[in-house]
């Protein structure tokens, strides 16, 4: 059959399923042409089928509502099914003129970006929602927040915004769009907390994507959310704390997860301790987050000067690791975070101190006490004494307390009777009876247990020596005022006597 096909000068391909044009020559030619203009007839059959709205943000959004709406939804109108074999020819049609699927391009900045913002548009958008989904609102939020990230495609920031205000991006939102955004929350006041897990799961999702969107829209949703309704967030911090956890190795997610529920603390101090306590504190020790934790805690405080509407948020198992973070050298924390937590301490003991010190103060002493150990570091050091004696000054049940700890704490005890022996004239008056009464309970302790040849023999001597010092202290002070006291009443005779020998007599003239 060759040689005869041969003689002809033609050969002829006789093989089924072989693969158009890979013979050569103009018939292979004549293939690739012909199978060009068959692409070129297929881009019209590609396009598809007219949608029910012409709008863009139908257009535009197709892929983010399938992705988000597993509620029930309008069936779409029926594609035609695909030839197979054909999956270039989509770039071939777009390139002979076909209408590309819109796609909102980047701003130079979320400022020029929200400018650009048609809110008549938005609203009209979000009527054409209302309409069509009547009685799921959950549906209104979404299209919301995505119509909003949409059009606000600006350079992404850190996921942190540290170098913005606190309330950034919503505060670039005008007045008209507050009013649309509020409306709309208020209307679907029941899904907001559904919502503001839509948004916060979509924002983590975008980050495993390269490049992803920016995120602009779906924060100012949540900004919109937690000003109003900062307990969708506080209500559920062991959900969200368990969220943290599960993102631990990537810390772009953990510092998003952790600024959106930051932001219920910007309108409630409270709320946003109960944030703090719950969620950055368990995380202070992991380097990549600890920043934001202390930057947050110092913003928080700052907004909210007064302290008082934060009595009774922090209490002894809170203030306690605060105090080892802030003072323990070799710690997870930088030696700059250190030094910023030190300087906001003071501040989070009046929190935990709370309304009522003088009946409260008794609760941290064990706790103050057990730290304040001969090797401790000096800064730390002082601050444990320096609360010890405002336990004792302030509330009267840390005497008591101290005297059942005494006999276990001999070598903390024993700082804290130097450090009242040197400081025995600062002492409120009122707080001496109180003191003497102690400190003769731990000579009678320290007898028995010098008896007993105790193995921290010389804790106790320690001890009982300042105790000596002590009471011979107030003893010198009760004689000063008898002193003093006898020397105004001989000064009081004294000047009677000169007048009687001045004038004769008691009287004047």
């Amino acid at each position: 059959m060759a040689a005869k096909t041969a003689a002809t000068g033609r050969w002829e391909v006789v093989k089924k399923g072989r693969r158009p044009g890979a013979g050569g020559g103009k018939g292979g030619g004549g293939d690739r042409k012909a199978l060009g203009e068959a692409n070129g007839a297929w881009k019209y059959e590609l396009t598809p089928p007219i949608r029910t709205t012409s709008s863009l943000y139908e257009q535009g959004f197709e892929r983010i509502r399938k992705r988000q709406s597993k509620e029930q939804v309008p069936p779409p109108a029926a594609a035609e099914p695909r030839k197979p074999g054909n999956k270039k020819p989509p770039k071939k049609a777009a390139a002979a003129g076909a209408p590309p699927s819109p796609k909102q391009g980047r701003f130079r900045s979320l400022e020029e970006a929200m400018k650009a913002l048609d809110v008549a548009a938005l609203q009209r958008e979000l009527d054409k929602s209302q309409s069509v989904f009547t009685g799921n609102p959950s549906v209104w939020l979404k299209d919301l927040a995505s119509y909003l990230n949409y059009k606000l495609q600006a350079p992404p920031s850190e996921p942190t915004l540290s170098q913005h205000t606190h309330d950034y991006p919503y505060s670039l939102v005008s007045r008209e769009l507050r009013g649309i955004i509020r409306g709309l929350l208020t209307k679907a006041a029941g899904s907001l907390e559904l919502f503001f897990d839509h948004c916060l799961f979509t924002m983590l999702q975008e980050l495993d994507k390269t490049p992803g969107e920016s995120l602009h829209g779906y924060r100012i949703c949540i900004q919109a959310i937690l000003q109003d309704k900062p307990k969708i967030v506080t209500s559920n911090l062991g959900k969200f704390l368990e969220l943290l956890r599960s993102h631990q190795s990537r810390p772009a997610k953990c510092l998003t997860i952790m600024w959106a529920m930051g932001q219920a603390g910007f309108s409630s101090l409270p709320e946003g301790l109960k944030v703090w306590l719950g969620v950055m504190l368990p995380v202070l020790g992991i380097k990549s987050l600890s920043p934001f934790a202390i930057a947050y805690l110092d913003r928080l405080l700052l907004m909210h000067p007064n302290l008082t509407k934060g009595f009774g948020m922090i209490g002894p198992k809170d203030l306690f690791p605060l105090l080892d973070f802030a003072y323990m050298p070799n710690n997870a924390l930088t030696a700059s975070l250190q030094e910023r937590l030190c300087q906001l301490y003071p501040r989070l003991k009046v929190l935990a101190f709370g309304a009522k010190p003088e009946s409260t103060l008794h609760t941290y002493f064990p706790s103050f006490l057990s730290r304040a150990t001969p090797s401790c570091p000096p800064e730390m050091k002082k601050e444990l004494l320096s609360s010890l004696t405002e336990c004792l000054m302030v509330d009267p049940l840390s005497a008591g307390v101290w005297r059942q700890l005494y006999p276990k704490h001999l070598s903390q005890s024993s700082l804290l009777l130097e450090h009242l022996l040197g400081s025995w004239e600062q002492i409120p008056k009122k707080t001496h009876k109180c003191l003497q009464e102690t400190i003769q309970s731990f000579k009678l302790a320290n007898q028995e247990l010098l008896r007993k040849n105790s193995c921290n023999s010389r804790d106790v001597l320690t001890c009982d020596l300042a105790c000596k010092g002590l009471l011979e202290q107030a003893q010198c002070l009760r004689l000063s005022w008898t002193r003093l006291l006898l020397l105004i009443l001989v000064f009081a005779i004294g000047f009677l006597c000169h007048d009687f020998r001045a004038h004769g007599s008691f009287q004047g003239h």
